[in-house]
C-alpha cells in the first residue's frame, strides 16, 4: 500500500514538471504579461514603433518608448478581450494597451487595439490594427 501512495505521488510531481502545450500554455505567459519580464529586442523591432510612435504630441525616451512597445505586445500577443497591460510609473510617462477580439485575415491573426499615453496633464490615445507574423512578432497595418 505505501508503494501505491509512492507511486501516485511520483507521478503527481512528474506531471508537474511537464511542458504545458496547446490552449493551456497561455495562461502561463498571460501571468507575465503585466509584469516587467522582458520581450525580445527583435519582437519589439519588428512592430516598427507601434501604435505609441503614431501618436500626435507623445514624447518618450527610450526605456519608456521600450516599455510602451512591450506593453503593445503583451497586449495583442496573451490577454483576452478588453484586458489592459499598464506600462510605466506614477509621475512619468505611463499607459495603458488594451486589444480587441482577435479575428484571421487570410491566413494571419489580426487585433484592433488601443493606446493610451498619460505624459502630464497631456492624455492621447491612438488606435490601430496589427496582425500577428509567423515568428510571433506583430505588425502594425497602414
Amino acid at each position: 500500500m505505501n508503494h501505491s501512495i509512492a507511486a501516485v505521488v511520483l507521478v503527481a510531481l512528474l506531471s508537474a514538471c511537464s511542458t504545458v502545450t496547446g490552449p493551456a500554455a497561455g495562461l502561463t505567459e498571460r501571468a507575465f504579461a503585466g509584469s516587467t519580464r522582458p520581450v525580445s529586442n527583435a519582437i519589439v523591432e519588428a512592430m516598427a514603433g507601434g501604435l505609441v510612435s503614431r501618436t500626435p504630441g507623445v514624447q518618450l525616451d527610450w526605456s519608456e518608448r521600450r516599455r510602451a512597445l512591450e506593453a503593445e505586445y503583451r497586449a495583442l500577443e496573451y490577454m483576452g478581450v478588453g484586458e489592459p497591460v499598464i506600462w510605466g510609473r506614477s509621475g512619468q510617462s505611463r499607459g495603458e494597451v488594451v486589444a480587441g477580439s482577435p479575428y484571421r485575415v487570410g491566413s494571419q491573426d489580426c487585433r484592433q487595439y488601443k493606446h493610451t499615453v498619460y505624459s502630464g496633464a497631456l492624455t492621447r490615445t491612438s488606435r490601430g490594427t496589427a496582425c500577428r507574423n509567423s515568428d510571433g512578432s506583430w505588425t502594425l497595418l497602414a
